[in-house]
């Protein structure tokens, strides 16, 4: 049997009808025929016809009405509507209650009533001023809450407490997509008193409320506890289920049960237990909320290890899935490797531990470099690190902030070789700069998805890094990123070129040139021996090699990259191959 629930601002304002099976009734304030509603003034003298079609009620706003229905809080001309929704028309709740739920085998009587936010807005609370104090004691005891137990026994007592009819308490999380067939992880629940013997929230209630993502309350008379389904334990005769919204809290809900009228206990009312289900709203808006921050926090906590702040401020004032998707951007990428690593892996080989608190500190100078100059953290490989920017967010300096990086990187290494207390002391590293067209974002396959970028760029740079062994330069960028730096003033950063390089394996050849400090931070060359450095590369480009060594020769002899080219000469016996085409060609990776 099916039945119509209406219910007014008012507390007398209410009355509940059977609804015959494919009989078309009119609903107003004063229909000719049909059922009225005399305390609304904003319905219609004819408002609307409903007709019941099984356990479906069909409604349809007549063309004569002037104020809307509202179904689901949107305005809806017609519409179909089943056990446990309803609708509203002004102030007015229409709600559709089935009064023959039973379990099949017990012939338990049970009625099932659901409540949508603006629903439950209409109801009144009891006694407002004992549960706002309740309420305000919630906060400090989420805040104190170590663990989701912790968390769900204290919205388990302040239901307790705000609630003194309510006989027990349950915080429970059901498993998506098994709302029945599997039973609820029963996080923390709590009873007044020792009788109610063991207790099991109605798994069907549950579902119910979680799935509809609203308030629902049971009402039942003589149920079977034998049935999971339904519930329960003897002596309760009503129950409500409110769920927790959010990603944070999928699953989970609040559990409140009771009995009406029960030796012992407070009497109460339906009109009461609508209360206490707004005040379970807020409660269970409060847990939500805060758990989601709580959410938040940690995933920013996860992202600060790979992105800079820059970039977890527009993932968190943005969608996450829109900022992180992969797409095709000019990114600059930055290879950084430790050098020295398996010298040291040969050393320590009876105290790996060290080794692995030393590389790990490696890795965070890297690491920092890259996050303190807004760039993205793609990878770790052993004892390197692969950094890019251009993804999510232009930068606005282009490739800038990576050379910003590798010279900050550098610096710290550099500084280390002076302090044998350092983590660092005996290792050098090489870095690799280059900017290009490729695809960045969240790449790999199902099972496992990383930040990376995908391009010959990326390439490029792990090729530039591996060089700087073999030219004695600790950073070498690509031409793209020298002509930028050659913009900046010299005494932000400078860069000379070394020539065209044909890496180890590949068919092309790049222009290649050494990323260096201002004079004043490394006292390594002047703007003039920058100068005669290029005229000699330019001479050795050319085949002029007897000027490149005169050149060469007037440099520092500290200065190792210029030995990468006279090395070079050496090794050709002073005169250019018959087929120089100035191209050096890297004989090792």
């Amino acid at each position: 049997m099916m039945e119509l629930i209406v219910t007014g601002p008012e507390a007398t304002q209410e009355w509940r009808r059977e609804l015959p099976d494919g009989e078309v009734i009119r609903l107003g304030r004063a229909p000719r025929s049909g059922w009225a509603v005399p305390w609304a003034l904003l319905i219609s003298r004819e408002h609307c016809e409903l007709t019941l079609t099984g356990r479906q009620l069909n409604v349809t706003r007549l063309e004569a009405a002037r104020n809307p229905v509202y179904f689901n809080e949107i305005d809806t001309k017609e519409f179909a509507i089943g056990a446990g929704q309803g609708f509203r028309i002004g102030q007015t709740m229409f709600q559709l209650v089935s009064v023959d739920f039973t379990d099949g085998q017990s012939g338990s009587h049970i009625e099932e009533h659901s409540f949508g936010p603006d629903q439950l807005r209409q109801f009144k609370f009891h006694n407002a001023e004992h549960r706002l104090e309740v309420l305000t004691k919630l906060p400090e005891a989420i805040g104190r809450s170590k663990s989701d137990a912790e968390l769900a026994s204290a919205a388990v007592k302040v239901l307790l407490k705000a609630m003194p009819h309510a006989r027990a308490a349950a915080c429970v999380q059901l498993v998506p997509g098994a709302l029945l067939e599997e039973p609820p992880i029963m996080m923390r629940w709590d009873s007044r008193d020792d009788d109610i013997g063991r207790f099991s929230p109605s798994r069907r209630l549950l579902a119910s409320s979680i799935e509809r993502g609203e308030g629902v309350m049971h009402i039942w008379q003589d149920t079977d506890d034998s049935n999971p389904a339904f519930t329960v334990t003897g002596n309760l005769d009503w129950a409500f289920c409110m769920p927790l919204k959010g990603e944070a809290c999928c699953g989970w809900a609040l559990y409140v049960t009771g009995q009406f009228g029960a030796a012992g206990a407070t009497s109460v009312s339906e009109t009461d237990l609508k209360g206490d289900l707004r005040f379970t709203e807020l409660v269970s808006d409060l847990i939500s909320s805060i758990r989601q921050v709580k959410s938040l926090q940690q995933q920013q906590a996860g992202l600060a290890q790979f992105f800079s702040p820059a970039v977890v401020e527009a993932i968190r004032e943005s969608n996450s899935d829109e900022v992180l998707a992969p797409k095709e951007a000019d990114i600059t990428v930055l290879f950084c490797d430790v050098r020295g690593f398996s010298r040291k892996s040969e050393e320590a080989r009876d105290n790996l531990r060290e080794l692995l608190d030393r590389v790990s500190h490696a890795l965070g100078v890297m690491t920092a470099g890259i996050l303190k100059y807004d760039g993205v953290i793609a990878d770790f490989q052993g004892d390197a690190a692969l950094g890019f920017w251009g993804w999510p967010n232009e930068p606005e300096e282009g490739p800038i902030s990576a050379c910003r990086a590798a010279l900050f990187i550098q610096q710290q290494f550099q500084r280390a070789t002076d302090d044998p207390a350092s983590p660092l002391c005996g290792f050098n590293v090489g870095i690799g700069v280059a900017h290009g067209r490729a695809i960045a974002g969240k790449i790999g396959t199902q099972e496992q998805i990383k930040v990376g970028a995908f391009g010959p760029v990326v390439n490029q740079g792990a090729r530039l890094e591996s060089m700087t062994k073999h030219v004695r330069a600790p950073i070498l960028i690509d031409e793209i990123t020298a002509e930028h730096v050659r913009n900046m003033p010299s005494d932000d950063m400078r860069c000379r070129k070394l020539g065209r390089i044909r890496p180890y394996g590949m068919n092309d050849d790049i222009a290649v040139f050494e990323l260096m400090p201002p004079y004043e931070q490394s006292q390594k060359l002047t703007d003039e021996q920058i100068v005669r450095f290029e005229s000699a590369v330019d001479a050795v480009t050319d085949g002029r090699w007897q000027d490149a060594l005169e050149l060469l020769n007037e440099l520092p002899v500290d200065d190792r990259t210029k030995d990468f080219l006279m090395i070079f000469i050496a090794m050709n016996h002073y005169e250019p191959p018959k087929d120089w085409d100035g191209v050096i060609q890297m004989m090792q990776k």
